[in-house]
């Protein structure tokens, strides 16, 4: 088995889930499976809360990127020239030379990747201490307090609310309160 390395595929952004299945195609149908072992869409899990529910959705880490681990000594020639002539993909990392990224990096950034298939998901728009928030479930639904204190890790936070004019602490999760606009 040939030593491998990772390259970084410029591509048009936006359009990178549907150029990886291109480029995929590409690959069996000329038989160059043993060239290109891997193509990675660089994303991460983050979630938004919209109308009282979570909401889950991929996040492009690279937008504009594609990681590709490829055998240096076969990407040259037609293997080169294949994946470049691909509608939407700009070049390679060095263009007709492509330059291997450094481990360090190509690891870091599949790391990222790996990490979030198994850690929790980021909230996408984070809570702010001294933000105004509604709270839309519970016993206190409806009523707007703002944020004292934001606990990431347990996804809850403490709300000051006024109650018959005096400022009371509640202790709500990310799902009870929405952002107020």
């Amino acid at each position: 088995m040939a030593v491998t390395k990772w390259y970084s595929l410029r591509v048009i952004s936006g359009k990178e889930k549907k150029i990886k299945e291109r480029i995929e195609k590409e690959i069996s149908r000329n038989g160059w499976e043993a060239h290109i072992l891997k193509i990675v869409v660089p994303t991460e899990k983050v979630y938004k809360i919209r109308g009282g529910k979570k909401v889950i959705s991929d996040r492009n880490i690279l937008p504009g990127y594609i990681l590709v681990e490829a055998d240096p000594y076969a990407l040259n020639g037609n293997v080169l020239d294949g994946i470049t002539s691909l509608p939407n993909i700009i070049h390679f990392l060095g263009k007709n030379e492509p330059i291997p990224m450094r481990d360090s990096e190509a690891n870091r950034l599949l790391g990222k990747v790996d990490e979030n298939l198994e850690a929790g998901d980021s909230l996408i728009e984070p809570f702010i201490e001294g933000e105004t928030v509604k709270i839309i479930d519970g016993p206190f639904n409806e009523f707007v307090g703002d944020i004292q204190e934001v606990n990431e890790e347990k996804k809850k936070l403490k709300v000051i609310v006024k109650i018959f004019g005096r400022g009371t602490e509640v202790e709500l999760n990310f799902m009870q309160v929405e952002k107020q606009s």
